[in-house]
């Protein structure tokens, strides 16, 4: 099943299911008028959405061509971003000249979510004197998460799953991580792909936590990155369980996986460009390639061994604030 999210002028936005070609929709509304309050009672809302989704497979619902769709839950409770996956760890070293974080424990952040930018939206930054990196990632959202759930148990509670776009402002980051404190400034809002889906959509591309798709990244039309999204040194059940250890995670709860990153980038590529130039400082001693500038675009499309966008894309351009 797939969800979407529709602009109708207020904060969450019209909740409704997507037919898997992505031409048809179906509103929700009732009890579920935006995906917030669906996660909020996900077994209630479940029956509700799956029976719009048979409708739509039958035919039904309405063209979707018209429809401007925001993120998926353009707004939640809480966001909370791991970096689950080592070699963009490592890179990371080496682009910011960092010491290795000695730890066996997922790392993880939490940061803005009173907004998520919809697939299509400009970004708005202040200068580019910041450093603007994208960061493609894959997400996922939890229904009520008790304090204490184990792994395995937390493999239950993931519900759907999105593709993210966590911006950063690399000439930031540094300074804030050593305050100690954690990111503020350096972290603005993070964007969504269009459509959430639930982990059955995926088939046999969700294993063991992991959402095994390639994300391709095309910035300013050209290709840098194809990374896979399976070699997760942590499953994003491991990530939900680490959050819940000493909280309840309420419904809505997005985690993410971090900046998707594979050892053989040489091949693949990567999916931010500070990774770009930590290859370069790897093979030339200092990076040559710079961040964003004004009117650069990226776009980031996850797709399965047949080709399929379950996600549909993210595609923006930067802006002056």
């Amino acid at each position: 099943m797939r969800l979407g999210t529709i602009r109708d002028g207020s904060p969450d936005g019209q909740l409704v299911v997507v037919s898997a070609d992505g031409t048809r929709v179906e509103v929700v509304g009732g009890a579920y008028p935006n995906l917030l309050s669906a996660m909020q009672d996900w077994a209630g809302a479940a029956q509700a959405l799956n029976a719009a989704a048979i409708r739509l497979d039958a035919g039904g619902g309405d063209p979707s061509a018209d429809a401007v769709f925001a993120a998926p839950l353009p707004r939640s409770w809480q966001w909370l971003d791991g970096s689950a996956f080592a070699t963009h760890g490592d890179l990371m070293q080496i682009a910011f000249a960092l010491d290795p974080i000695a730890t066996d424990r997922p790392l993880m952040y939490q940061g803005l979510s009173d907004r998520f930018y919809g697939p299509c939206d400009d970004i708005p930054f202040p200068t580019t004197d910041h450093g603007i990196d994208f960061e493609g990632e894959f997400g996922v959202i939890v229904d009520a998460v008790p304090m204490g759930t184990s792994a395995a148990a937390a493999m239950r509670h993931i519900r759907l799953i999105v593709q993210i776009n966590d911006w950063s402002l690399r000439a930031i980051a540094p300074v804030e991580m050593k305050t100690g404190f954690g990111w503020v400034q350096a972290k603005p809002a993070c964007a969504m792909a269009p459509f959430a889906v639930t982990p059955d959509e995926l088939g046999q591309s969700w294993r063991d936590g992991r959402v095994c798709l390639n994300l391709e990244i095309d910035w300013n039309g050209r290709r840098v990155g194809n990374a896979s999204g399976a070699p997760m040194a942590f499953g994003f059940h491991e990530l939900v369980a680490h959050a819940a250890l000493t909280r309840d995670l309420v419904a809505g709860t997005i985690i993410g996986s971090g900046t998707v990153s594979n050892p053989d980038y040489a091949t693949v590529g990567s999916s931010c460009i500070s990774e770009i130039r930590a290859v370069e400082i790897i093979a030339h001693g200092a990076p040559q390639t710079g961040f964003m500038r004004f009117g650069d675009s990226v776009r980031m499309t996850g797709r399965d061994a047949a080709g399929h966008a379950l996600f549909g894309s993210i595609d923006q351009k930067v802006v002056r604030a």
